[in-house]
């Protein structure tokens, strides 16, 4: 019996615990995520100009009126090809990089926190530093010092009719989100047992080999996971286009996504139209999560 109410007393003790932990992360949950989704869909059925607490019910309109925009619609398209260009490109560098920095026996911790700490830095300052010192188009920006150099003409990075803009938009965003992948990866390849490599040499195996049969199909856990959060952070693409092709005369085609439109259409205008703002981003989250559905069903997440 004694034995038997220090084990429930125990079990208390543990249940006490575990909701002092859990109940601050739970409360900025449910405040911050779940509460704002809920007024948004509540927002997107009314006419809310200017207002938190509408009285006018419009019903499905604000989403009629977005799926039926031209401009809406070119930033869903932008808003995929985005993502289908920079997650694979974003995937490959870091997994190429902490295949790398995996070999190298010689200052191992220095070089993964060079490509590490970007992630530290702000998008914002990030975009604005790309914008004015690297890519702002004018000779002594150093992109165009570099092109000078080898005896090429200077280039209108974020103007003009080309699309450069997207280089700028790719660099900056690798650069900043390379790093943090690569330390994921590198999570991964650790997990791997040493013996694995030893006995396919042993067997052969040529490097090619090795990562074909033994580095791919263990390091899956871990690539299915960083293409969810590459996915994530494509689709909720903001600060970089924002800061870095803000201009006097607009954005250049094609360089808004879903985001970015519907803060311009909600905050942009004289009125601060929340009722459309609240149905595109209930469209966005749809969007993202069909997304995901499907890509848990081609990655065939939880099979074994």
């Amino acid at each position: 019996m004694r034995h038997s109410h220090a084990g429930s007393s125990l079990a208390r003790g543990n249940r006490r615990w575990f909701w002092v932990f859990v109940t601050p992360f739970l409360a900025g949950l449910i405040v911050f995520v779940y509460v704002p989704m809920l007024w948004s869909l509540w927002l997107s059925l009314f006419d809310a100009r200017n207002t938190v607490t509408p009285t006018s019910f419009v019903g499905l309109s604000n989403y009629a009126y977005l799926l039926g925009d031209r401009m809406f619609q070119q930033s869903l398209v932008t808003f995929v090809l985005f993502a289908l260009f920079i997650v694979p490109l974003t995937f490959a560098c870091s997994l190429g990089l902490a295949l790398l920095l995996q070999r190298i026996t010689v200052a191992r911790a220095f070089f993964r926190s060079v490509f590490f700490l970007p992630t530290a830095v702000s998008y914002v300052i990030a975009s604005m530093v790309w914008r004015m010192s690297f890519f702002n188009g004018a000779r002594f920006g150093l992109a165009n010092t570099l092109l000078s150099a080898f005896g090429l003409a200077p280039v209108n990075w974020l103007g003009g009719e080309n699309t450069w803009y997207w280089f700028v938009l790719v660099t900056l965003r690798l650069w900043l989100q390379v790093g943090f992948y690569m330390i994921l990866f590198i999570a991964g390849l650790n997990r791997i047992d040493p013996e694995l490599y030893e006995a396919a040499e042993l067997d052969g195996a040529g490097a090619w080999a090795r990562f074909r049969f033994v580095t791919w199909p263990l390091l899956r856990p871990t690539s299915v996971a960083v293409s969810m959060l590459l996915a994530f952070n494509a689709f909720q693409a903001f600060d970089e286009f924002y800061n870095t092709l803000t201009t006097a005369s607009g954005y250049p085609p094609y360089a808004r996504p879903p985001l970015v439109y519907l803060y311009l259409v909600t905050f942009g205008s004289g009125s601060q139209d929340l009722g459309i703002g609240s149905a595109g981003t209930m469209i966005v989250t749809l969007v993202i999560v069909a997304f995901s559905l499907l890509q848990n069903r081609l990655l065939a997440i939880g099979s074994r």
